[in-house]
């Protein structure tokens, strides 16, 4: 049978379609499956570790032209059992559960009913604390609700201090939002201001992306300091001893100053990167992280990696016999005693930490883990962090750029003052950073902790150096 001109013309759209989905279709079936799983995964944690509306996630945290294409998936969410879903056309379907004192784990292959029981009675209730008491040990604040008179600390610049503190919850430009949802400033170990956009609180934990290493930085550490582990330790990971394989020599110092030389494309543009992939593809993120190949000889090169602080999570897994052991030590031995109450850190399926990008904090917890590393990992009389670590976190490691990277901790701004050249922060000042412009920037000079929480899109108006030096600069030196 002969087609005519016009049918021939209507049938080549159909056999084109084919001829992508054949070539290309497990690679758009990846992508779908990466957005269901942002989308569950943001979703679950909206809801349930934030406590916000369903409708208030969705329009400000998966809102923008990043985030159109999720405009074709369709979201659910099962308050009862606690967990969402998302899917794309009724395919790709990915779905997030929540559990009590972790937060949210997309279940990949695992049924969500054996995820619960592995964690069952994990985190029993915390007593609350002491009625009246002060920050940090309590959540008692004295400083007084703003004001455009706020009363500042003596010392303070207290213009030029609220005239930065203005421009940080600002919005100047619709087209480039800036996005802040949490302010917290500590002074001499005491909350000296705090604002918040609406809908959101002091109490309500917030992911901190990337600021999620500190916390990994702070268990090692603790594992150090308990004599378990060592920064010289090869032969870190079951996979890497074998004979000749030469990620056996890669150091767990090494790991933490992100020159392991292993690949990791780190690239948040591509739907299909290696972190985007681990993430949201992967149920044992360290495991895909560490399957990686060698690029660089190990401490010859440096490259930014969550991959590397999962696999640093990983490690720090094996160093516990007991699973749910492992899933309980962040709070047990870091975030209880800090009184970080609100914190979640959550694992993957497989139960190994997200280190890299998965702890949910409220504005105040995160300035208690900043203040924990401005007070040389000492709290209350008591030495969590080994002699000397913080000192190991903060020194430059010579491969990274202008020696800008510490130990899973930034240490320069990455922001110039235009006249002058000079970065505005002072030079003493060091930073856990994370996506979307999270930040705890801390100041010795100034005895100084500053938390911003926020969510700024990729063009947004955000740059922490340039947008927290005016505050930062408004306190005195230290004597």
């Amino acid at each position: 049978m002969r087609l005519g001109p016009s049918r021939r013309l209507w049938i080549l759209p159909i056999l084109a379609a084919i001829a992508t989905v054949i070539l290309f279709g497990p690679r758009l079936y990846r992508t779908a499956l990466v957005g269901s799983g942002y989308f569950a995964q943001t979703l679950c944690s909206g809801v349930f570790v934030s406590g916000r509306p369903m409708s208030d996630v969705i329009a400000t945290n998966l809102a923008g032209a990043r985030f159109r294409p999720l405009r074709l998936f369709t979201p659910t969410v099962d308050e009862d059992a606690r967990q969402a879903s998302t899917a794309l056309l009724g395919l790709a379907r990915q779905t997030a559960i929540y559990r009590e004192g972790l937060g949210c784990t997309l279940v990949h292959d695992k049924a969500p009913a054996l995820l619960r029981a592995e964690t069952k009675d994990l985190f029993p209730r915390g007593r609350p604390p002491k009625a009246g008491t002060a920050w940090p040990d309590g959540e008692r604040v004295e400083a007084g609700p703003w004001t455009d008179d706020f009363r500042w600390p003596d010392g303070v610049d207290s213009e030029a201090a609220t005239r930065a503190v203005k421009a940080i919850l600002a919005e100047p430009s619709p087209e480039r939002p800036r996005g802040t949802r949490a302010l917290v400033v500590v002074q001499n170990g005491r909350i000296v201001a705090e604002r918040y956009a609406p809908g959101f609180d002091a109490h309500m934990p917030l992911v901190g992306w990337s600021m999620s290493k500190a916390a990994i930085n702070a268990l090692i550490g603790m594992r150090v300091k308990d004599g378990v582990l060592s920064l010289d330790d090869t032969g870190l990971l079951p996979e890497w001893r074998n004979d000749g394989d030469a990620r056996g020599t890669i150091t767990l110092d090494e790991l933490m100053r992100m020159t392991s030389g292993l690949a990791f494309d780190e690239g948040y543009d591509n739907d299909l990167s290696d972190v985007a992939r681990m993430l949201y593809l992967r149920p044992n993120t360290a495991r895909f992280a560490a399957s990686k190949p060698l690029e660089h000889r190990p401490g010859s090169h440096w490259s930014y990696s969550t991959g590397t602080t999962n696999i640093i999570a990983g490690v720090l897994r094996e160093t516990f016999d007991d699973e749910r052991a492992y899933l309980h030590y962040p709070r047990g031995r870091l975030f209880g005693p800090l009184g970080m109450r609100t914190a979640m850190f959550a694992p993957d399926a497989s139960g190994t930490l997200m280190g890299g990008a998965f702890l949910y904090a409220s504005a105040r917890d995160w300035a208690r883990l900043g203040l924990l590393f401005l007070r040389d990992g000492k709290w209350n009389g008591e030495t969590l962090l080994p002699e000397g670590w913080v000192a190991y976190s903060t020194k430059p490691t010579p491969q990274s750029p202008d020696g800008e990277y510490g130990a899973q901790i930034w240490l320069k701004p990455q922001s110039e003052d235009e006249a002058t050249g000079e970065p505005p922060m002072p030079e003493d000042a060091y930073y856990m950073q994370g996506y979307n412009g999270q930040a705890v920037v801390i100041v010795p000079s100034r005895d100084l902790v500053v938390v911003r929480l926020g969510l700024t899109p990729p063009g947004g108006d955000w740059n922490t150096a340039r947008d927290l030096a005016p505050l930062v600069n408004a306190f005195p030196r230290e004597h």
